[in-house]
């Protein structure tokens, strides 16, 4: 922002900028990170929900992951989500992505509501990962990719775009 400023013939620094963005409660949008693209070495689960009505509860479960921009960096907000109800079934909160916190919300999410027959997530290697597949097979739960007609339509990619939009303000 202050290079920009400077180049519409302002003569601002980047503490001045900062300063006055804080003043006026304007929060920078900082890039996304990909954590959609396919790790090379993990499997790739095939589609499971063409055609199935989802019509009752622990039917289909899907998680998602929002990013909350903090002064420096991110904390990562993670949700497994009932597909029906469109219930936040567990959640977990860090500021780093490994794995651990993921894997903790979806064995809450397990000890509170049972397993779910199918998991339908991404492909990103933060729900692939075998620590984290590892639990799924453990439950006796199928894994299955979010399609791409409904990334966008259902709760699994929900929260990414309204959800950190009430989040941050």
């Amino acid at each position: 922002m202050a290079r920009h400023m400077q180049r519409e013939g302002h003569k601002c620094g980047r503490h001045r900028v900062r300063r006055l963005m804080r003043l006026m409660r304007l929060v920078p949008i900082y890039q996304e990170q990909k954590t959609s693209k396919k790790h090379p070495e993990h499997k790739v689960y095939p589609y499971l929900l063409k055609g199935l009505a989802i019509t009752r509860p622990n039917q289909v479960w899907c998680p998602d992951i929002s990013y909350i921009p903090m002064r420096r960096g991110f904390l990562y907000l993670v949700a497994v989500m009932d597909w029906h109800s469109r219930k936040v079934l567990s959640w977990r909160l860090s500021n780093s992505m490994d794995a651990g916190f993921r894997v903790e919300a979806l064995k809450e999410a397990l000890a509170r509501y049972g397993p779910p027959e199918i998991f339908n997530s991404d492909q990103g290697p933060q729900f692939t990962s075998t620590d984290f597949t590892d639990v799924l097979y453990d439950a006796k739960v199928k894994i299955s990719p979010l399609g791409r007609l409904l990334r966008n339509r259902l709760p699994g990619n929900g929260w990414t775009g309204a959800g950190a939009g009430s989040i941050i303000g």
